[in-house]
């Protein structure tokens, strides 16, 4: 498994719609930035056959130190919870063998 970063993914946009790389970035860098001005409204972002992002509560909780066995409050916060869509569920559980078919 390997890792792909922004700057890879900027580069396949921009060869796949042939614009230029600086407008793939901006436009990249624009969608990455609305999903995060959304998400912290509260707004829950449904993209269909890809999947849904929304935001989530977790409750506090008390937890252990476990070196020190301490008990130590951990507060709320809120998530970002991600569910698979349709289309990404199957192309994420096909075989790497049956991709190509």
């Amino acid at each position: 498994m390997s890792t792909v970063t922004k700057k890879e993914l900027v580069d396949r946009v921009a060869a796949d719609t042939q614009i230029p790389q600086v407008g793939a970035k901006g436009i990249i860098n624009s969608f990455l930035d609305e999903i995060i001005a959304e998400l912290a409204k509260g707004n829950r972002l449904e993209f269909r056959d890809f999947g849904v992002f929304e935001i989530v509560t977790r409750a506090a909780r008390v937890a252990q130190n476990p070196k020190t066995l301490e008990q130590i409050h951990v507060p709320a916060k809120r998530v970002v919870k991600f569910k698979m869509g349709r289309l990404m569920r199957k192309k994420v559980n096909t075989p790497k063998t049956q991709e190509h078919s």
